[in-house]
């Protein structure tokens, strides 16, 4: 079978990369834009480092920021109703995944609106369409957004999240810009990017890996294991590092798939409202350690790529966990909690385990896992 990669049309990175926007969208002749954002990016003007430049440029523009952390059904329907009353012609995802995923949403039912109930666009729906014209400026390194194929919406009413999988949804153009990410909390910046160590070490050991991707993945994982700790310190150097890496990890993993890290933490995002990042950091050691005995032969590569000291020398079980340790060094660097003490609740592990295994992330996962199985990862780490 023929390995597929979708990638951005264009994408620019680095310092001042955000200048592109107004001259991209005036060359290809559009008209006004809808800025997709959350109102903690508009409270605290990151937002408008965009705004201004379209202002200066005297391009018209609507801003649609009623986006959750963990954007829901309604949150999607709220924003197509304000782009068809806007006038608009294209969008603008200023923000996380969260603005992303958003503005995914919209673009899609825009141009599709037969998915308009939002529900019918889990898993692989087959949408006719490419999304609006729709150029993605990520505030934060993790989510890769920017690049995927993906984007997650919760399901307030059935308290879960769906994952939609979709090259109709890629944004045309990524905008990656370090600079739109150095007002982020040490919190959340570390959080981001144990996300992005999660997608590229997950996306590394799934079992649609191909030569591509294990490529894009390597290096990604040597580029935040490098630069997570400086960027939560806010160093330049960091900042810099994890905005490329956490985008070489999306590149990678859109195209392949993740695993139970990923399944397992989108329940918890959807329940409790658990900052995602932080659920993947917590759930992934547990996670390398169950999947050993599947993927643990590609345990080393991910070690070396961290750094790991002498680990060609160890054989395969001690190099699994001289990674799994480098691992939660990391986590713990920068300040992830250990365990779901005080986020899991016993009486919602069966739940909480129906929808991993239901969710659009376990079929990548290396190992075949079972409800049950779940179920007792979720209470190991209790």
């Amino acid at each position: 079978m023929a390995d597929r990669i979708v990638l951005n049309t264009i994408s620019y990175h680095g310092k001042g990369a955000v200048d592109n926007i107004v001259p991209e969208l005036t060359a290809r002749g559009y008209k006004k834009a809808l800025v997709v954002t959350d109102p903690d990016l508009v409270k605290f003007g990151v937002t408008g480092i965009v705004t201004v430049l379209l202002d200066s440029a005297g391009f018209p523009y609507d801003v649609y920021s009623d986006v959750k952390a963990n954007p829901t059904i309604e949150n999607v329907q709220r924003g197509v109703e304000t782009f068809k009353n806007s006038g608009a012609d294209c969008i603008i995802a200023v923000g996380g995944g969260s603005a992303m995923d958003t503005a995914k949403a919209i673009g899609i039912i825009v141009e599709n609106p037969e998915f308009a109930d939002v529900r019918s666009l889990e898993g692989v729906a087959p949408t006719k369409k490419h999304a609006t014209f729709t150029i993605a400026v990520p505030t934060t390194a993790g989510t890769a957004a920017e690049v995927t194929i993906n984007y997650v919406i919760t399901d307030v009413e059935k308290r879960r999240k769906f994952v939609c999988v979709d090259v109709n949804d890629i944004p045309e153009i990524a905008v990656v810009d370090p600079e739109m990410m150095s007002s982020m909390p040490a919190s959340l910046t570390a959080a981001t990017g144990m996300d992005a160590l999660t997608h590229a070490i997950e996306g590394y050991i799934t079992k649609g890996h191909c030569a591509i991707s294990d490529m894009f993945h390597l290096e990604a994982i040597r580029l935040i294991s490098e630069n997570l700790r400086g960027a939560v310190k806010n160093t330049p150097e960091g900042r810099e590092g994890m905005a490329l890496g956490q985008y070489i990890a999306g590149m990678g993993f859109s195209n392949v798939g993740l695993g139970i890290v990923h399944s397992m933490a989108h329940g918890l995002s959807a329940l409790y409202d658990t900052p995602h990042g932080v659920a993947c950091a917590i759930i992934l050691p547990t996670g390398l350690e169950y999947n050993a005995p599947a993927a643990g032969e590609r345990y080393r590569a991910v070690g070396r790529a961290m750094g790991v000291p002498g680990i060609d020398a160890m054989g395969d079980e001690e190099a699994a966990k001289a990674t799994i340790a480098a691992v939660k060094k990391l986590s713990a660097d920068v300040g992830i909690p250990t365990d779901l003490k005080g986020i899991l609740k016993e009486e919602d592990i069966d739940f909480l385990s129906e929808s991993a295994y239901a969710d659009a992330c376990r079929p990548g996962n290396p190992r075949d896992t079972s409800v049950e199985e779940i179920k007792e990862l979720y209470r190991s780490l209790l």
